[in-house]
């Protein structure tokens, strides 16, 4: 597999409270990184970068607190680790959510404002082909399960991929990225080396 040499010892962290993490972790250590579930602080304290995987925003929160994992991973996201988020991740990440439940609260990060469930329920998931010039000509297949669309871009994100009707499905700032898809089921996993590549840059300078 592509980059999996570069990869060798770049330990990265999936956070492992709910949803499809073991789908990351078999992806990210196909490409030759040491991936590691994340359920503690500690464990967070030990990787150079961070997903977050699709699942259950509501419930990654709550987690997140019985954990005692909020508070390190917001210091972790404004210290500048590189994190990415998929699906309820990018929900995670972004600063502003507008269909939350009530006391819902997001790690932040990502100057975006995002609108949970905003494709409808499971019978509603789709698949797509979507332009990602940052990571080259080829479309990318995306499939939405549940997904959340970002509704609003804030000055210091990067809108980096859009559905046909111009709706926002992938974003960008600095060292965090968030899609609304799930990369880690297509068998397509450039946006995973793009993520590792942040992870790699940010280990040389750290």
């Amino acid at each position: 597999m592509s980059g999996s040499t570069e990869n060798a010892g770049v330990r990265v962290g999936v956070l492992a409270l709910q949803g499809d993490f073991r789908e990351h972790i078999a992806v990210l250590r196909e490409l030759g990184s040491d991936a590691v579930p994340v359920r503690r602080p500690a464990e967070l304290a030990s990787v150079s970068g961070l997903v977050i995987p699709g699942g259950e925003s509501t419930v990654m929160d709550k987690l997140s607190r019985i954990f005692a994992l909020r508070e390190p991973l917001v210091a972790a996201i404004a210290g500048g680790l590189p994190v990415y988020g998929t699906c309820a991740g990018l929900i995670m990440l972004s600063d502003r959510i507008v269909d939350g439940i009530e006391g819902q609260q997001t790690l932040g990060g990502l100057d975006v404002t995002v609108r949970r469930n905003a494709f409808g329920a499971q019978r509603e998931s789709f698949e797509t082909e979507l332009q990602m010039p940052v990571l080259g000509d080829a479309p990318m297949h995306a499939v939405f399960i549940r997904a959340p669309v970002v509704e609003a871009v804030g000055e210091r994100a990067t809108a980096i991929g859009t559905l046909a009707d111009g709706r926002v499905v992938a974003v960008e700032q600095g060292n965090l990225l968030g899609t609304s898809f799930h990369p880690e089921v297509t068998g397509d996993y450039r946006f995973h080396e793009y993520f590792l590549a942040k992870v790699r840059a940010h280990s040389l300078t750290a």
